[in-house]
């Protein structure tokens, strides 16, 4: 018997047809191709590239030089169509819109979410880890998050002391550098309960009658640099302008004799630069 040569493997271009006219092809890939295989064998490698079932699989063939030609019958021989390298083999879906598998709508997708007892029962977590070193929660010396809003209570009482924080001064917001340096007029101070603090319900009625809360210093700067116009989760703490109320840690305050910015303090330094 004479020997037969195996057949080459054409390099083939595999496309969808785009979605609208004259934009680019929704799948686009380059993959070898042997002549040899069957229309069939075709689609069903196809079929694991495009998610088009074969049963659904209309092919047009493109070649450079010839005019487009559908490939009919399954049981032809895809050598036998013309293939040859530069080809194009565009997979046409040929189910109802509403019939095909929408991919990118991860609406649908049932997310997988790991039990609690699961996560905690496993050895090689970070929650394991946590716990073999005694950190976070698991540190015995660690403070509740109510005894850490207590202390931090106190910090910031003892801040707004030392800092001469009150309503009505003038202050800067640290850290500040000219040109960047923030400043206004001190219009709030006091707890800020519709802002959160770790582990804890601010805003619950226990935590109010629980003892003193973290102190927040309202200030209404003198340009729209801010984020607020002096409310915060729904509720006014003071009045000003939007974009010029911002709420600080007193830590973050420095207060002193800043006088309102001059519009024309740009200009003057402009002029000494002349």
């Amino acid at each position: 018997m004479a020997f037969q040569p195996s057949p080459t493997d054409v390099s083939v271009i595999i496309t969808t047809p785009s979605t609208a006219t004259g934009s680019e092809p929704r799948f686009l890939t380059e993959r070898r191709v042997t002549p040899t295989w069957t229309v069939l064998q075709l689609k069903s490698k196809l079929e694991t590239m495009t998610g088009i079932p074969t049963s659904s699989q209309h092919l047009l063939l493109k070649a450079p030089g010839r005019a487009d030609q559908w490939v009919d019958g399954d049981d032809g021989i895809i050598g036998n169509w013309g293939l040859m390298k530069g080809c194009e083999i565009e997979v046409h879906d040929t189910r109802p819109q509403a019939a095909r598998p929408n991919f990118n709508d991860l609406s649908s997708v049932e997310k997988y979410v790991l039990p609690s007892a699961t996560y905690e029962s496993l050895p090689n977590s970070v929650l394991a880890w946590k716990k073999n070193q005694k950190l976070g929660r698991f540190d015995p010396k660690a403070l509740s998050p109510k005894e850490s809003m207590q202390k931090q209570a106190e910090k910031d009482s003892e801040d707004v002391r030392v800092r001469g924080i009150a309503v009505s001064r003038r202050a800067i917001i640290l850290p500040s550098s000219p040109p960047h340096v923030r400043r206004g007029t001190i219009r709030y101070v006091g707890p800020v309960p519709t802002i959160p603090f770790s582990g804890v319900d601010v805003t619950s009625q226990e935590t109010s009658n629980s003892g003193p809360q973290p102190i927040w210093v309202g200030i209404e700067l003198d340009e729209p640099t801010g984020k607020n116009d002096g409310s915060i989760g729904g509720r006014h703490y003071f009045t000003c302008p939007n974009n010029t109320g911002v709420f600080v840690k007193p830590e973050k305050v420095e207060v002193g004799d800043f006088p309102p910015l001059d519009l024309f303090d740009d200009m003057d330094d402009e002029m000494e630069e002349i």
